[in-house]
């Protein structure tokens, strides 16, 4: 029977396991922590946004990096089959918020109980506290593994030992040490969907402040456009978070690595309006509260905590009357609100965001197993690799999708 060694009890490492053990391996996961799934548990605050319910090939576009390189591994284990898989084994799922995917009992615990139970039922043995010292390589094959537990031998072992995000659950970048060891590339590792940090000191009197329909547009320093999304933002104390900021800070991150700072985020705050009809919104307002002072007339259509910030930054007095606004200052709100500019200076750190970008250089895996190119019986399998995706479900289903290519084919290559 084939040994095959697992190191890391994340989504991808127990699907792996789970995989390699029914393709007929005898199969060892090791995990540093002392139980498995640590960050999985946490994941979409506790419910675990398991993956995307788009069409299985529009998956791919989820990945604006290195995306091509899963086609294989989603054509072999989509989203569909992901489900099916929960399904089979007594938990469903349900689609929120246009296509997300959460279990229905929405307990990210649930989650990892059903794959530790199927690879338990396969036949894996699971080692907890057990951190990897070293892999071990001879004549360019997987030879086994070294543990303070001792030598394991093994003819393929799968890395799935996740990046760099969310170091206390364990993912504290120990594949990239033993890939690059190994010969591998190792692209820099950076922050993937991640907040992002803002210069202007005025915007920390918005902190807390939620906008559901917002508008935004990322601008390099030289003024080119990085990228553009709608949705949900939102205002803290050292910058901007929320559902399009993590969405966008891919190709913002991406930005700052190559041309360094600042990167100008543009936002529309009344995107349902043009300049024509918020200008005409605005009059009407002024007109229905002519005796008020402006900065107690606009509640109509601003949150309290905006326009403080709206009418400092016009330079209008905010105890005139609203009839005496002029139709040039009129102007000058119609232009922050359609232009509200903040200067992105750099993202949050890596330990902070949701995924890490960057890991081991997909072009020396080879994508249809997750095998080394390099080194026999060398297999990789989620965040380790240089594959991130969007937020709503994408990272996950790619660390399913490459752990059960990984194990499949580590049993059976």
């Amino acid at each position: 029977m084939k040994r095959v060694a697992i190191i890391g009890g994340g989504p991808a490492g127990m699907m792996a396991a789970g995989q390699a053990a029914l393709n007929g391996a005898e199969v060892l996961l090791l995990e540093k922590k002392d139980r498995i799934g640590r960050k999985l548990s946490i994941t979409g605050h506790g419910r675990c946004n398991l993956t995307s319910a788009v069409e299985p090939d529009l998956l791919i576009k989820g990945f604006p990096g290195n995306g091509r390189f899963l086609c294989s591994a989603f054509s072999e284990f989509s989203n569909r089959d992901l489900r099916e898989f929960f399904h089979a084994r007594g938990l469903g799922t349900k689609v929120e918020a246009g296509t997300r995917v959460f279990p229905v009992s929405d307990r990210a615990d649930d989650v990892v109980r059903v794959l530790l139970e199927n690879a338990q039922k396969a036949g894996v043995k699971i080692m907890l506290s057990t951190p990897v010292l070293e892999i071990l390589i001879r004549d360019k094959r997987v030879a086994g593994l070294k543990t303070a537990r001792g030598v394991f031998e093994a003819q393929a072992l799968v890395v799935a030992t996740g990046g760099l995000s969310y170091p206390g659950t364990g993912s504290t970048g120990d594949g990239y040490g033993w890939a690059r060891a190994a010969g591998h590339r190792i692209i820099e590792p950076r922050p993937g969907l991640v907040p992002l940090l803002v210069q202007e000191e005025w915007s920390r009197a918005l902190q807390g402040l939620s906008l559901d329909k917002v508008r935004a547009a990322a601008y390099s320093a030289t003024g080119q456009r990085i990228c553009e999304d709608g949705g949900e933002l939102l205002f803290t104390h050292y910058g901007l978070s929320g559902p399009i900021v993590l969405a966008m800070s891919h190709a913002i991150g991406a930005g700052l690595f190559k041309n360094g700072p600042p990167v100008k985020l543009v936002l529309d705050l009344e995107p349902e309006y043009d300049d024509k009809r918020l200008d005409e919104l605005i009059q009407r307002v002024l007109q229905d509260h002519s005796r008020k002072m402006l900065k107690n007339a606009l509640g109509d259509f601003l949150p309290p905590k905006l326009i403080p910030v709206i009418i400092g930054l016009s330079g209008i007095d905010a105890d005139q009357e609203c009839h005496q606004v002029k139709r040039s200052e009129r102007r000058e709100l119609v232009k922050l609100l359609k232009n509200f500019t903040l200067t992105v200076t750099g993202l949050r750190p890596i330990a902070e965001a949701i995924v890490t970008a960057g890991g081991v250089d997909v072009k020396q895996v080879n994508p249809g197993t997750m095998e080394s190119k390099l080194v026999k019986g060398l297999f990789f399998a989620g965040e380790v690799l240089d594959v991130d995706g969007l937020t709503g479900g994408y990272n996950l289903q790619a660390a399913f999708s490459t752990g059960y290519v990984a194990g499949k084919n580590a049993a059976l290559g």
